[in-house]
């Protein structure tokens, strides 16, 4: 077997040349190799799905569950420069001899069952958490929710913060579809939390059908922005609680407020078997980090880092750029796979962008420079300037922009990689 992390991703790279990329949707192969390995439930599951946002729920419930004293397990995909992000135990990524320890045991017990990339390091995930001896595990969906590799672990509260369109070759083409997808990860008998303001039929209707107890936003949950601070309110057995006095989350942008009161619903749900005090709730959602979420970084010009890659998340980001003080023009470092709604990306940040970057990503699925201007044209932008990589464009962006100006760097999780790694 493989003995080293790099040598363990090689491994499992060669075995599934198209990577991450090699998407097969389903729930048989992941989980005959699970009870081969005899996986056990033994500690309370979150799992966590949607279109957009379920990376920062996650990282807020994590905080918090960790302020309150929980040793938490916590598994997201895909990663920004090393594995390791993905399986993080007690508020730190895993060790490469623990992966290395998780993907052996899986391997030894897969036999000839081919499992993908994500199937394989999911299961793991697990096998590191079982070994750490964890209080609680958080799990974030990759794709969808019915059919993805975490949905073969029964989850005590499932969280579904946005429904928009991505994915479409495997999620289907409309909300609705989607919908139905996310849906996937409630359980009857369990409590589920949907943050989406206008969720969709079918996500209520399979919700009512299976029994699962489902709380939504604006009905059963929510928040009131206040000076300075906002306030949490839900309802439980016909009383009204509300929790004031809140701070802001230490992840920025208004559309926070969403994921943080689906995390505190999601929390109140869970309080018998994980009691969390206010205090940990204050602390948690002041200290939470998560890089690539509109994270502006120090310094002149502005520098802002964000995963946004779909029509949604971009409309996040550019009322996000709103919210910020002058800047006399913004550098748009524009990466993205060619299987994305980039015209429809584009047309959500035209009004905050003044010059357009865009570069050429690794891999099967990425567009090229030349697609992207493509694009940019017939949406009557332009001309620009094209680069073979987001280092690239960040490197001119830093020497042409003003100290009033600021950069964005956004579009996938590889355009934000690559300016990390150009910036470390």
């Amino acid at each position: 077997m493989p003995e080293t992390l790099s040598d363990w991703l090689a491994h499992l790279e060669a075995r599934h040349p198209k990577g991450e990329a090699g998407i097969e949707l389903g729930l048989e192969r992941v989980l005959a190799v699970s009870r081969v390995l005899e996986q056990r439930q033994n500690v309370p599951v979150i799992t966590v799905a949607g279109t957009n946002g379920k990376g920062s729920t996650c990282a807020m419930l994590e905080r918090i569950l960790a302020c309150a004293g929980y040793r938490v397990g916590l598994y997201t995909s895909p990663h920004l420069l090393t594995y390791n992000e993905r399986v993080r135990i007690g508020g730190r990524p895993a060790d490469d001899a623990a992966l290395c320890a998780g993907f052996a045991r899986v391997e030894a017990a897969r036999g000839n069952t081919a499992l993908t990339y994500f199937e394989f390091g999911t299961l793991a995930a697990w096998e590191c958490f079982a070994a750490a001896n964890v209080d609680v595990i958080v799990l974030e969906v990759g794709l969808g929710g019915r059919f993805d590799a975490t949905n073969i672990y029964d989850t005590d509260c499932a969280v579904v913060t946005a429904v928009d369109i991505d994915h479409t070759e495997y999620l289907g083409a409309t909300r609705e579809k989607i919908g139905f997808e996310k849906a996937g990860i409630f359980r009857a008998g369990r409590p589920a939390i949907c943050a989406d303001p206008q969720p969709p039929q079918s996500l209520l209707a399979h919700a009512a059908k299976i029994g699962t107890g489902l709380h939504l936003i604006g009905t059963d949950f929510g928040y009131v922005r206040q000076e300075g601070q906002w306030q949490f309110w839900i309802r439980s057995d016909g009383k009204l609680t509300r929790r004031s006095g809140l701070a802001y989350p230490g992840l920025r942008g208004a559309v926070q407020l969403h994921n943080a009161s689906a995390a505190l619903a999601a929390l109140s749900a869970l309080q018998q078997r994980l009691p969390v005090a206010m205090q940990d709730i204050r602390r948690g959602l002041l200290e939470v980090e998560l890089p690539g979420r509109f994270q502006v970084l120090p310094g002149r010009p502005a520098v802002v880092l964000d995963v946004a890659h779909n029509p949604q998340a971009a409309r996040v980001l550019a009322d996000n750029l709103g919210t910020m003080t002058f800047h006399a023009q913004t550098w748009a470092v524009f990466g993205m796979l060619r299987d994305k709604d980039i015209a429809a990306v584009v047309r959500a940040l035209a009004g905050r962008v003044t010059r357009w970057l865009p570069c050429s990503l690794s891999g099967a699925r990425a567009a090229s420079a030349a697609d992207l201007a493509q694009i940019l044209t017939q949406e009557k932008i332009g001309p620009s300037l094209q680069f073979d990589s987001p280092a690239e464009a960040f490197r001119h962006a830093r020497k042409n922009a003003g100290e009033d100006d600021r950069i964005i760097a956004f579009g996938s999780f590889l355009t934000v990689a690559d300016v990390l790694r150009e910036m470390a």
